[in-house]
């Protein structure tokens, strides 16, 4: 944005509280990452676009592509969906029960469909003119957070209206699984992976190696290429939010 603005250098700025150095390399990295800034760090044409966009980059970067691959009505779902937090439970208590209610969502090759399917659900559930006591109750006993699912409601609705501002058609044909993860690809390159040779986890961006996180539909059955939502460093780096795809299309 400040690029856009013609501010000059973040490093030249005289802030306050100036950045950490290494937030800065990390930022202008991400930024070439997503082809926003070039060798020089000047803003691309895309870097531009993005300028224009109040969204995390990667998120604007997602949201670009799916314009572009013709899957932006998807899309929306997913990127307001990421901006907000998991609308599933999974209560220490209870995860056998709460993974088997989660079942009816799950995609044999990619969690990011898992989200279409939750999306769709609760949109019936509210066109069936449910009381908002039987809302909450019906999303319970599927282990879903019905303020979670509210809350990103109330997101895709704001991205849907700056969509709309900025001109674009959504979609009315429904996006094949190509055009779909093509378009997450835009956005979340630094986070796919390779499966190790006999070994439990990947090998990903720099040099990093990363597990499946447990709770995952596609523990045991991800395949050899993946890209991941986010990398979440705990008592190990891993993946959440998954989906298979193929090396060609990195």
């Amino acid at each position: 944005r400040m690029k856009s603005l013609h501010l000059g250098d973040v490093e030249d700025v005289p802030f306050i509280e100036p950045p950490l150095g290494r937030a800065v390399v990390d930022g202008y990295q991400l930024l070439q990452e997503l082809g926003a800034v070039d060798e020089d760090k000047q803003l691309t044409k895309l870097g531009r676009e993005l300028a224009t966009l109040p969204l995390d980059p990667r998120i604007g970067r997602m949201i670009l592509a799916g314009r572009d691959h013709l899957c932006l009505t998807e899309m929306l779902i997913i990127a307001s969906a990421l901006a907000v937090q998991d609308p599933r439970d999974r209560p220490i208590e209870v995860q056998a029960a709460a993974d088997e209610a989660h079942k009816k969502f799950a995609d044999e090759k990619s969690e990011f469909h898992s989200y279409l399917k939750i999306w769709n659900w609760f949109e019936d559930a509210i066109d069936n003119k449910k009381s908002n006591r039987q809302l909450q109750e019906h999303c319970r006993a599927q282990f879903l957070s019905h303020l979670r699912l509210r809350e990103w409601r109330d997101v895709h609705s704001q991205l849907f209206t700056m969509v709309r501002e900025q001109g674009w058609r959504l979609n009315e044909t429904p996006a094949t699984y190509e055009q779909l993860h093509l378009a997450l690809l835009t956005g979340l390159l630094g986070n796919i992976g390779f499966k190790a040779e006999d070994e439990p986890h990947y090998l990903g961006a720099r040099g990093i190696k990363f597990h499946i996180w447990p709770g995952s539909s596609l523990q045991k059955k991800a395949g050899k290429w993946i890209l991941a939502a986010e990398l979440v460093d705990t008592s190990r780096l891993y993946a959440r939010t998954i989906a298979q795809i193929q090396p060609e299309w990195c």
